[in-house]
């Protein structure tokens, strides 16, 4: 039997709990269900690389690489985390009942996860001092992070999909809302590429000169991107952009949107590496959300999720060396920019946990 999926099976997940319920409901369109039949193996159509699997209905048997053998029904504490996940590795599974897995990409998971967790975060200071940002900035920059430029589909596949996380916060400085009018032209043909632009609202039509007749080559809507093939090409505007209707765009100026394309340095440590620097006096930094550092942090860490490393300025002794971790990195890489700015010695772990097996530990 077929289950439908809706947003409050996703909110009993983790990390997808700390969600929203506009995100979540964005999130349903990228979640794939699959039913499994009583005593077949829920893994041998479809594997666990690169997908965060949740069991949401139903009761599996798990036999991991060690020999131990567990069995996680979809009303259990596992079941909110995904499966195989720095446990060894599973080598053979069966359902004990008919079940239902939930699968989702994992780098567009993660991806959300960052983004809607830096989003939380105390933005009068995001890498900035305080002091310096004023109110309006800080509505600005909130009102930013609804927009359509950082929806599910422009995290996936958006020119910005690419931006490092650490570059999250320069990101909100740099970038601004401008109201445009129906009519405005936006981008002429043959001038030079200053800016990056997204339609937050409205309508715009791209149009090129062609034998003396202005030919329509696409019409663009919201959440929709233009302007980035001349930046990054260092060419001439190849097409006229004219908006139709009255509207808001965010725009970024080249030299802005190509600086924030680059990876900041950031001192990246295998665990290997790592675990030589906790032996000699490091401290981990869990920076997931609280639920997934009480799920499997590592040994002695402390738990600073991404949305308050901003408190924990002052707070965290400058004395000692610390090392940020997360699912992949991406979270701890933004939280390792933020302290470093503050003046912490901090390091990050490459390629988070999910690099780093139960059985390396």
């Amino acid at each position: 039997m077929s289950y439908p999926l809706d947003i409050k099976v996703l909110a009993s997940l983790e990390p997808i709990a700390a969600f929203g319920s506009g995100r979540l409901r964005e999130l349903l369109d990228y979640c794939h269900t699959e039913n499994i039949a009583k005593g077949t193996d829920p893994f041998k159509a479809h594997g666990l690389e690169g997908q965060s699997v949740y069991l949401v209905r139903g009761e599996i048997e798990l036999i991991y690489q060690d020999g131990n053998r567990v069995i996680v029904n979809a009303r259990s504490e596992w079941a909110k985390h995904p499966l195989g996940k720095r446990q060894p590795n599973i080598v053979g599974a069966t359902a004990l009942t008919d079940s239902q897995l939930l699968r989702i990409d994992d780098d567009l998971l993660d991806r959300m996860v960052t983004w809607d967790q830096f989003s939380s975060h105390d933005l009068t200071a995001i890498g900035h001092d305080a002091s310096r940002v004023e109110a309006p900035d800080d509505e600005s920059n909130k009102r930013l992070l609804t927009t359509n430029l950082f929806s599910a589909e422009s995290l996936k596949n958006g020119p910005l999909a690419h931006l490092p996380t650490a570059n999250i916060g320069e990101l909100l400085q740099r970038i601004e809302a401008i109201a445009v009018w129906a009519g405005d032209t936006i981008i002429r043909e043959g001038d030079e590429g200053d800016y990056y632009y997204l339609i937050d609202t409205g309508r715009a039509q791209v149009t090129r000169r062609v034998g003396g007749v202005d030919l329509v080559l696409a019409d663009l809507k919201a959440g929709d991107v233009f302007g980035e093939e001349a930046l990054i090409s260092e060419a001439k505007r190849n097409a006229t952009v004219t908006m139709q209707s009255n509207g808001v765009l965010l725009r970024l100026g080249r030299q802005d949107f190509l600086a924030l394309l680059q990876e900041p340095l950031l001192h990246k440590v295998s665990y290997a590496q790592a675990r030589q620097s906790v032996a000699q006096g490091a401290v981990w930094l869990d920076v997931r959300h609280p639920p997934e550092y009480r799920y499997d942090r590592l040994p002695g860490a402390l738990s600073v999720p991404l949305n308050d490393i901003r408190n924990a300025i002052g707070v965290l002794d400058k004395d000692k060396k610390y090392i940020a971790y997360c699912q992949s990195g991406r979270r701890s890489a933004a939280a390792a920019f933020i302290l470093a700015q503050a003046g912490y010695d901090v390091q990050v772990l490459e390629g988070g946990l999910w690099s780093v097996s139960a059985a390396e530990q």
